[in-house]
C-alpha cells in the first residue's frame, strides 16, 4: 500500500467527483425528475467501474505483479477484471432501468449490444494505461527524491571530509609560521601564539556550519593577515582593500578564502624577504569577490609549509556548495613574476 499526501488525496477525490458527477450534464430540461434521476443512477455505472479498476490497478496489480516482474499475471488479471467489470457495469444499466424506467412498448431501453461493449472496453484498457501512467510517474518521482537524497548525503559527508582535512592543514601551515618566529623573536612568536588562538576559534566552531555571514569570514581573514605580517619583514609589502561593511550577513561557505591567503603568503615571499602581497575582497549585491595577487618565488624543497592540497580543496568545495555560480581566474603573468587568484561567487541560490 502507498502512502498519499493530504493533496494527493484531494487530486483524488476531485478528479472521481467529476467523473462520477458527469453524467448530469446530459440531464434535458424538458425530462420529468424520475426521467432525471434514472439518466444520472444510470450514468454511474461505467464511473464506478472505471473506479474500480483503476484501484484495483493502483493499489494491488501495478506494485504486485507489473513492477515486480510478473507481467504475464498482470495482463491476464486485467483482462479478467475488465470483463467482469464490463458484466457488472451491464448489469447494473439494466437493473437501473428496469426498476426506475418504463420502457415503451415495442422495445426496451437496450443500447446497441456490440457497439457499446466495443466501447466500454476500449474506455477500460484506457482506464487501466491511465492508472499505469500515474502509478509509474509517482514510482519515477520517488526514485528520483531517492537519488537527490542520495546525491545530497554523498555532498555534504565529502564536505565534512574536506572541511576535516582543512582544519590540520591550515593549523600545520600557521604552526610552521610560528616555529620559525620562535627562533629569532620570541615576543613575536607569543603574539602569534594569541592571533592563533582567535583564528582558532573562527575554524572550530564556525566552520562546523554550512555558511557563515561574510562579516565574520572577513575578520577571520583579517586576523590571519595580521599573523602572517608577524612573521614577514618589513620588505614585504602587504596591501588589503576590504569593502565589506562590519555586519554583512551574507553567507558564504567558511574558510573558503583561507587556501587562497595561505598560497599567497607562501609564495609570495622571497628567500630575502621580499615581496608583494595584495589583497581585494568586496561583496555587492549578494555576489562576493575576492582578488589576490602576489609576487611568485616558487616552492623551495626544504619549504614545510603544506603539502598543496589547499587550492585543490578550493575547487572540489566550489563544485559541491556552488556548482554553475562562481568564477575562478588564476595563474601567472606573462614573465611568470606575478600569481594572481580571481574568485567571485554568486551566493544567490537560483
Amino acid at each position: 500500500m502507498i502512502k498519499t499526501s493530504k493533496r494527493e488525496l484531494i487530486i483524488h477525490v476531485l478528479c472521481w467527483g467529476i467523473v462520477l458527477f458527469f453524467p448530469l450534464l446530459f440531464y434535458h430540461p424538458n425530462d420529468t425528475n424520475q426521467m432525471a434521476l434514472t439518466r444520472f443512477l444510470r450514468g454511474l455505472g461505467g464511473p464506478f467501474s472505471y473506479m474500480v479498476l483503476f484501484y484495483l490497478n493502483y493499489l494491488w496489480l501495478i506494485p504486485k505483479f507489473y513492477f515486480k516482474e510478473r507481467k504475464n499475471a498482470f495482463f491476464l488479471l486485467n483482462i479478467l477484471a475488465i470483463a467482469l467489470c464490463m458484466g457488472l457495469m451491464m448489469e447494473w444499466w439494466h437493473t437501473v432501468n428496469n426498476f426506475m424506467a418504463h420502457p415503451p412498448t415495442g422495445g426496451s431501453h437496450r443500447p446497441p449490444r456490440y457497439p457499446m461493449y466495443f466501447y466500454n472496453c476500449l474506455s477500460m484498457v484506457l482506464v487501466v494505461g491511465l492508472s499505469m501512467a500515474v502509478r509509474m510517474s509517482m514510482r519515477w518521482q520517488h526514485i528520483e527524491d531517492a537519488r537527490k537524497a542520495a546525491e545530497q548525503s554523498r555532498t555534504q559527508a565529502e564536505l565534512s571530509n574536506l572541511r576535516n582535512q582543512l582544519n590540520p592543514h591550515f593549523l600545520l601551515n600557521t604552526l610552521n609560521n610560528i616555529y620559525a618566529l620562535i627562533a629569532f623573536d620570541a615576543d613575536k612568536a607569543q603574539t602569534a601564539v594569541e592571533e592563533l588562538s582567535r583564528l582558532l576559534r573562527h575554524v572550530l566552531y564556525d566552520n562546523q556550519q554550512p555558511y557563515v555571514p561574510l562579516y565574520k569570514e572577513v575578520e577571520f581573514m583579517r586576523n590571519y593577515i595580521e599573523l602572517m605580517k608577524i612573521r614577514v619583514t618589513a620588505g614585504v609589502n602587504i596591501t588589503t582593500d576590504i569593502d565589506v561593511a562590519d555586519d554583512d550577513a551574507t553567507p558564504i561557505a567558511p574558510l573558503i578564502f583561507i587556501s587562497l591567503l595561505e598560497n599567497a603568503f607562501k609564495h609570495g615571499v622571497s628567500p630575502a624577504g621580499k615581496g608583494t602581497i595584495d589583497v581585494t575582497i568586496g561583496q555587492q549585491d549578494g555576489t562576493v569577490t575576492c582578488r589576490i595577487s602576489n609576487s611568485y618565488y616558487p616552492k623551495r624543497d626544504n619549504d614545510k609549509s603544506g603539502s598543496g592540497i589547499g587550492l585543490e580543496q578550493v575547487s572540489k568545495r566550489l563544485e559541491l556548495i556552488y556548482p554553475g555560480r562562481y568564477t575562478w581566474d588564476q595563474g601567472l603573468n606573462d614573465d611568470k613574476t606575478i600569481y594572481h587568484s580571481n574568485l567571485s561567487i554568486n551566493t544567490h541560490d537560483n
